[in-house]
């Protein structure tokens, strides 16, 4: 043991304050660093999206699974102080590597504002991602461990709340990181050409590492820290492995039933170890059906920001951009932590009911199974808003005339009249094989039969011009735009070619009766110059779009005025989304108020349940259900493709509701132990052994509860 805590403050032992401090600082670090990696991914090491995503994602699943190896150091080798400061050392590292891998002028000798030999840099940075999640995965279960390791028994209240503050202290750090993280992101900064700071962005996180670690160090004289007790994980793996082949040997019903399959190992191992083993896998067992839950929660990061995309972001006077709601998760917990402790349990308590680590848990699961269920109900509203895109064996095809005259346009089943500068009002929808002939005409001029082979499964658009000419043109758009973004294409009516600039993108050379491709542009007026050569002295060349919404796309006609200056006209292709995101704010309440009673209480009752051996073991094990849950949606984002986004949220909320009577019945049967009574009374008896051989009389002494 350290030494005794004479220090505290507000009945907090002061050593927290630098724990928590320090878990402040780390987390602000790990997220400001993961906001960023994909893009830094794609832009800078250009990577495609799907080799970022998968790397991405296996990063956050190592340093998920970094903790075992972090939790065997810490309690069978150096004990968690030694193990938060070394592994913080390498972190740091990591972090400072990482973003020297990502200073363009170390290999840009050229000076062109590329790098010359990318491996070089991917090297550099996979290395550093290997240390940061050595680093990240390895303190993870100390630094919780090591906390709840300052109270001294008695004080199970102050340590409840502290697992809360831990909590508080990881999602203010995450919050605040990815607000800042991406505004470092979009500074300028180089030595030959300027681009984007990504060294920056990553050397704020390096720095506030190392922040962390001087934290931790200085509070070092205040800690208690105990020693470490052998290689822990070694000796439990032997003792079961004995216990099985024991109870294997002895299965004849000759020999007596022992109470517990554990119980077989007496004959080699002491009663301490297996009380402590009995504790360790009660808990392991109930931790079975827990990354279920994970596997739900995860997803905010990806399908729920999907779906944000296909929704719109003016919510009152403020608009907010799809992937920016996940911050809603954060700032919610940083409301709800408090709010769960000060308010709601204080109440039950109250009302007389015993609301236990376990039962918790399970509410956590529930609420998170509900928030899904939301979230399918918020689906299939958007669902009914969104346009109908053409099936797999199906044709869209929608008429803008661009000329001056009244066209007919004949389809199988049915003819269209459009007048000058119109388009029909919708994509109409033709199986392909049905398509057999499409003719156009105007008044007084023969017909004209259009010869196209329609691509299957697209949208395609049909300009026609008088007499009788007509272009086909495949859209390329067959979903919503990406991320919320707005597509817009130009066509031309004028002879000689134009190149259009809008917003920093360019569309060049657009030929005559010709649309060009599709670009995004996020939401709000933009700006765009059109060169043509064709135009009157005197004439403006700057136009502005409409006020782009969400998910919307545009087809701007260029075309001369009588004045011989030029006009735009705007077509909707794709209306803008109608469902608002604030509809999101109740799953994500649900989901939160679940992970603050679900996931507190899971890093409080590991700790409260084990052995003092092995705390830092099991919080391992907790974050290991938190890996699991990461893969399973791996998998599940893998092999299952529904038809229907809604279909596969109420599948996951039915596994999860599914899931959490299975827990909620491990759970009934589940009694609570105080592992350090449990050991006090070892502890006892052997003092009784020791000394009954001098003193007859100190075996009668009865050992009190109180001072244990």
């Amino acid at each position: 043991m350290g030494m005794s805590k004479s220090w505290a403050c507000f009945g907090y032992p002061l050593s927290i304050f630098f724990i928590v401090v320090n878990e402040f600082c780390e987390r602000f670090s790990y997220y400001g660093m993961r906001a960023i990696l994909v893009l830094y991914f794609r832009n800078f090491l250009s990577w495609d999206d799907d080799l970022s995503t998968a790397i991405y994602h296996t990063f956050v699943a190592v340093c998920y699974l970094t903790p075992i190896l972090g939790a065997l150091i810490a309690d069978s080798w150096l004990g968690k102080f030694k193990t938060i400061v070394s592994l913080s050392i390498v972190y740091t590292i990591g972090q400072a590597v990482l973003s020297v891998s990502s200073i363009n002028d170390l290999t840009d000798h050229n000076h062109d504002g590329t790098p010359d030999s990318i491996p070089a840099h991917v090297a550099l940075s996979m290395i550093g991602l290997a240390l940061i999640a050595l680093g990240t995965g390895g303190i993870k279960p100390c630094v919780s461990a090591f906390g709840g390791d300052q109270f001294e028994e008695g004080q199970e209240k102050q340590r409840n709340r502290f697992f809360s503050i831990f909590y508080l202290a990881i999602n203010a750090g995450s919050l605040l990181s990815t607000i800042i993280t991406p505004i470092l992101r979009v500074q300028q900064c180089g030595i030959h050409s300027q681009q984007a700071c990504y060294p920056l962005a990553f050397g704020v996180p390096a720095a506030l590492m190392a922040v962390a670690l001087i934290v931790f160090l200085l509070g070092s004289r205040l800690y208690t820290k105990f020693q470490p007790q052998g290689n822990v994980m070694g000796k439990v793996a032997k003792c079961i492995g004995f216990a099985i082949k024991n109870r294997f040997r002895h299965r004849s019903k000759a020999f007596p039933k022992r109470e517990h399959w554990l119980d077989w190992a007496r004959e080699k191992y002491d009663e301490r170890l297996i009380a402590q083993i009995k504790m360790l896998t009660k808990v392991l067992f109930l931790y079975i059906p827990l990354p279920m839950f994970w596997a739900l929660f995860d997803q905010q990061g990806s399908r729920w920001t999907l779906q944000a995309t296909t929704m719109s972001g003016k919510i009152g006077a403020i608009e907010i951009q799809p992937d920016q709601m996940q911050t809603v998760n954060a700032i919610l917990i940083v409301i709800m932590v408090p709010i769960m402790d000060a308010v709601v349990y204080p109440l039950i308590a109250k009302c007389g009911l015993n609301f236990t680590s376990l039962r918790k848990m399970t509410v956590g699961m529930f609420l998170a199974s509900m928030a899904f269920v939301v979230a399918a109900v918020v689906q299939v509203e958007i669902d009914k808003t969104l346009p109908v895109f053409p099936g797999g064996n199906q044709v869209q095809i929608k008429v803008l005339n661009i000329g001056n005259n009244n066209m007919m346009v004949s389809f199988p089943g049915e003819t269209v009249t459009l007048g000058q500068m119109s388009q029909t009002d919708k994509f109409m929808t033709f199986d392909a094989d049905k398509l057999t002939s499409i003719n156009v005409t105007s008044s007084g001029s023969p017909v004209t039969e259009v010869l196209h082979r329609f691509e299957q499964g697209h949208r395609h658009t049909l300009l026609v011009w008088a007499p009788n000419n007509y272009r086909v043109v495949q859209d390329g758009l067959n979903q919503k735009p990406e991320k919320g973004e707005n597509g817009i294409r130009f066509v031309s009516t004028l002879n000689e070619m134009v190149t259009i600039k809008m917003s920093g993108k360019v569309y060049e050379n657009v030929t005559s009766y010709n649309a060009s491709g599709y670009q995004f542009f996020p939401s709000g007026v933009k700006d765009f110059t059109i060169n043509s050569t064709e135009v009157a002295p005197g004439c403006p060349h700057d136009f502005k779009s409409s006020n782009l919404d969400f998910g919307s796309a545009y087809t701007y006609v260029i075309q001369k005025g009588s004045d011989g200056c030029l006009e735009v006209k705007e077509f909707e292709d794709i209306p803008p989304n109608t469902v608002n995101m604030a509809l999101q704010i109740p799953q994500y309440f649900l989901i939160t108020c679940g992970e603050v009673v679900f996931s507190v209480t899971g890093l409080e009752f590991s700790y409260s349940q084990a052995p003092s051996s092995m705390k830092s073991v099991l919080q391992a094990g907790w974050l290991l259900t938190v890996a699991v849950g990461n893969i399973i949606v791996l998998i599940v984002a893998g092999v299952g493709h529904f038809g229907q986004q809604w279909a596969e949220y109420v599948l996951f909320a039915s596994l999860l509701l599914v899931v959490c009577i299975i827990f909620a019945i491990m759970a009934r049967f589940y009694t609570y132990v105080n592992p350090a009574e449990i050991e006090a009374q070892f502890d006892a008896e052997e003092k009784k052994q020791g000394a009954g051989k001098d003193t007859p009389h100190s075996a009668s002494e009865p050992v009190s509860q109180t001072n244990l």
